[in-house]
């Protein structure tokens, strides 16, 4: 059972782990290197919870206490009850969502792995806007791409921002690093898995046109915000795929856009 302890003080040592959550670049080192992320509000917690992610502690105010009375009760970890005001001096914003949670990471699979199973899979190539990874998973999670591939400069999917943004999907959706960009894609394509490039390029071919749903296995390659797809990602591709677009739009937003090229990919494949 988690032990309820009021806290007082911002520079209690035992808020350690939710200290500066605004500074993106603390964060992003701190984070990895000490095993652990920040999960927040009650959907998320839940979920984390139920995707097998240990709980290291969880910081919440008075009024949320009979909410997460059930997670409080089954925790084996302290949950540090502090007034808002002093929670919002220690994160760095106001936590209006009310309950934060400290949970342990686990270790990613390799790439390889996934691939044994997988029939349709997202790569990623430099997106580094944690809004956007949260916005790809969920629409990953909820049209049934089995695993994300992320190239090694990707943000993190379990930065706090991320995980909000997926509503916890991030957890849904089993995911890996590949070790070396562009080299790493070799081993997607020995796998059996056709490359589609997404690019707003007018040589690629429109999604229906190349039908990838009827494909037997589909990596579709995403590339960041603005920039797309690099040439080297784009010469190591099979095939070049784009969603056409009407009204003088060049391009939709990478979140929008992998939304859209889940759905062409997937389309009449039994859900899981």
């Amino acid at each position: 059972m988690g032990e309820l302890l009021t806290i007082d003080e911002p520079d209690d040592p035992r808020l350690h782990d939710y200290t500066g959550l605004t500074d993106v670049e603390l964060r992003r080192r701190r984070e990895p290197a000490e095993g652990l992320f920040i999960a927040e509000g009650e959907k998320v917690i839940r979920r984390a919870g139920e995707a097998g992610y240990a709980m290291r502690s969880m910081l919440l105010s008075a009024k949320w206490v009979d909410t997460m009375r059930d997670i409080i009760d089954e925790a084996p970890a302290p949950v540090y009850v502090v007034d808002p005001a002093l929670a919002e001096q220690v994160t760095g914003y106001h936590v209006h969502r009310g309950a934060l949670a400290s949970m342990r990471r686990k270790p990613l699979p390799a790439a390889a792995d996934l691939l044994t199973t997988a029939r349709r899979v997202v790569v990623m190539e430099s997106v580094n806007d944690h809004t956007n990874i949260g916005a790809i998973f969920r629409s990953a999670a909820a049209l049934g791409l089995d695993a994300v591939l992320l190239s090694p400069d990707c943000a993190d999917p379990l930065y706090r921002r991320s995980v909000k943004v997926s509503m916890g999907a991030v957890f849904s959706v089993p995911y890996a690093r590949l070790d070396t960009w562009p080299a790493g894609l070799d081993a997607v394509r020995e796998a059996g898995f056709a490359l589609l490039a997404l690019t707003p390029d007018e040589r690629a071919k429109a999604l229906d046109e190349v039908a990838p749903h009827r494909m037997d296995r589909v990596a579709l390659m995403l590339g960041a915000e603005g920039d797309g797809l690099s040439r080297r990602a784009l010469a190591a591709s099979d095939e070049w795929v784009r969603i056409p677009m009407s009204h003088g739009v060049d391009s939709l937003n990478v979140g929008a856009a992998a939304a859209v090229a889940f759905y062409a990919v997937t389309a009449g494949r039994p859900s899981a």
